[in-house]
Parts: structure tokens; sequence; C-alpha cells
């Protein structure tokens, strides 16, 4: 049985896995905790000459930057490797691919000639767009004034292609008078658990462990019969990380293949070769029986809060017993999830 991948039109590459914060949303389970690994200028080349044919611009035009258009840089924090962003724009605008734009959590935000100086020079090598995360999970991390400078200066460079995700949340914390930064305890207090239903918070990654109190939670069984296919073979905003594992949509730590050979994974996937992928695409139950059966995996007493929290608890059990299944990777993923 073959699994057949489309071939993606909006996509994001990580430099790298390392980050200045440990936000616990984050679905990729970055931190600082993470070496360095930076993607390779050749490895970098060879994806984005891999993704330069699908990827498809803004509704408003190649020059416009949308969540889920066009191309991103990402991480990690894409800013602690600066030179290397840059060179990663160059290479994106000199293969003609549309609606480039970058992400930050704005943490490097502390001197308003600092950050002009940055976003002219991506400007000029290319880049559309700038994105500032906003959420009360960069909040207890990074002061909210470099939040504020990012928008204030990214406005005057790159007016509407600065997007603010979310915009409430700037709101909300401009109407707080927030100064610095704020746990996430004291802003439930202040605002309410109400609040995060404006967030868009997948219930995977590291929000299944540090926040999976805020969720209604079901036994194992609950999301048997349940498959990942539509997930896995999605094609808007894969993830290709800095070891060139190519990641459907937003699943974390599950590799369809080296993305330097994109074209090879859109013909198809053997599963057989790919014992895990085959349990996601036909029943998560199966997945549960391979790891109660092989590798002693026993159901969380509290239960779960998706099926993407059940998938994930059953593959970190197995990749942090073996390294036998290549779809688990990168394997070090599993070990920064808490």
């Amino acid at each position: 049985m073959k699994l057949l991948p489309s071939k993606p039109v909006s996509a994001g590459v990580f430099l790298s896995y390392k980050c200045p914060s440990k936000c616990r949303h984050c679905m990729y389970a970055c931190s600082p905790a993470w070496g360095a690994d930076w993607i390779s200028k050749g490895d970098l080349e060879r994806v984005l000459v891999q993704l330069s044919s699908s990827i498809i611009s803004s509704p408003l035009g190649p020059g416009r930057v949308g969540i889920n258009y066009g191309l991103h840089f990402t991480g990690g924090e894409p800013f602690l490797n600066f030179e290397l962003l840059v060179e990663g724009v160059e290479m994106a605008e000199g293969l003609g691919i549309p609606s480039l734009f970058v992400e930050t959590n704005s943490f490097w935000c502390s001197d308003d000639g600092d950050v002009r100086e940055k976003f002219v020079r991506l400007k000029k090598a290319g880049l559309n767009g700038v994105l500032i995360s906003v959420n009360p999970f960069i909040l207890e991390q990074v002061p909210f004034e470099r939040t504020v400078r990012a928008i204030k200066v990214g406005r005057e460079v790159f007016g509407g292609n600065l997007l603010i995700y979310q915009d409430f949340f700037r709101r909300q914390f401009e109407w707080l008078r927030v100064n610095g930064r704020l746990p996430f305890e004291e802003y439930l207090q202040r605002v309410g658990v109400d609040s995060l239903r404006f967030v868009e918070l997948i219930p995977m990654g590291r929000a299944a462990y540090s926040l999976g109190h805020l969720f209604r939670r079901f036994p194992a069984e609950h999301f048997f019969g349940e498959s990942c296919r539509d997930s896995l073979t999605r094609d808007w905003h894969a993830h290709i990380d800095n070891y060139c594992n190519y990641m459907a949509g937003y699943c974390g730590g599950i590799s369809l293949g080296d993305a330097r050979e994109l074209n090879s994974i859109c013909e198809g996937i053997d599963l057989e070769e790919y014992p895990i992928l085959e349990c996601l695409v036909t029943d998560l139950e199966k997945l549960y029986a391979l790891g109660v059966e092989k590798f002693g995996y026993t159901e969380c007493r509290g239960g779960y809060i998706s099926k993407c929290h059940l998938c994930l608890d059953i593959r970190k059990h197995v990749a942090q017993k073996t390294e036998e299944f290549k779809e688990l990777s990168p394997r070090e993923f599993y070990f920064h999830l808490e």
C-alpha cells in the first residue's frame, strides 16, 4: 500500500528548532534546549528548488502575503541566525517563490533602529512581509513592548504585508496595560479561560502536556476508528525542518521523507517501509495496539484531549525506546515535549 501526499501549495521552512522561548502551545516542541543545528545552505537551496514549482501566491498577488499562502521561514526563531535568514530569502526570491514572509516572536526587538535595519535588509533581499506572533504563551516569554516595537516598525517597512497573529491579543494586552512579561496563570486570573477560545490552540505538540488541564479528556478507545490520512496528504501548510524532514500539516515528529527529494515523496510512500505511518493512515487503534503489544505502552490515566494527543503520546513512548522507525523524526522532538 502506498501513501500519496500532495505537493505543497504553501509551506514553512525551519532554519532550526532552537528558540529563546519554550512556549506551552508549541506544536514543534521548540525551546532553548535544542542544539543550534541550522539548516545548511546547500540543503536550504535544494529544498527551495523542490518547493519552487508548487508554491502558490496569496490571492492578492505574489507580492502580498497570507498565513496559509506562499512560503514562510520559521522555526524555532529564525532571527537567531539573521544572516542565514537573509540568504534563504535571497534564494527563494531568486527562484521566483511568491508571497515570502518570516514569522517571529519579536524577542530580539529591543531597539527601533536595529529592527528597522533588519526589516529593510530583508525587504531588499526579496522578503514580502513579516508575521508577528502575539498570544498569551509568547507574552510570558517576550516583553510586550518588544512585540509592539516589531509591529510599529514592521508596518513602516512592509505596510499591509505586516501580519499580526493574532491581533485580538495585541488589543487585549493593550487594554490590560501589560508592561513586560505576564505569567500565563496571571493572565487567566485577569481575563478568564474564555479568552483562549480566540487562540487557534491546536491540541497537539507541547500543548497536549502543558495545557491539557484546560481541555475535556477522553479514553483512548474514544478515538479508535479515526485515521490521520487527510492530515498526512493535504497540500497546504506543510513544513520542512532543518534536517530536511518533510512534515505534512502540523504533524511534528512525523517525517514523510527527505524534502530534498520531494518529487519522489509525492510519487508515493511505500507504507511497508513505514509501519507507524501505515498505522496512522489506517486506524489509531492499530497504532495503540503496536504501542501496547510491542513496546509496553500504557494508557494515560487521565485520558486524552484529542486524537492528536493519543497519537503523539504513543509515538513519544515508542521513540524514546527505539530508533527503528525512520518516520519518527527528528527523534529529539520527542524529548522536548514536556
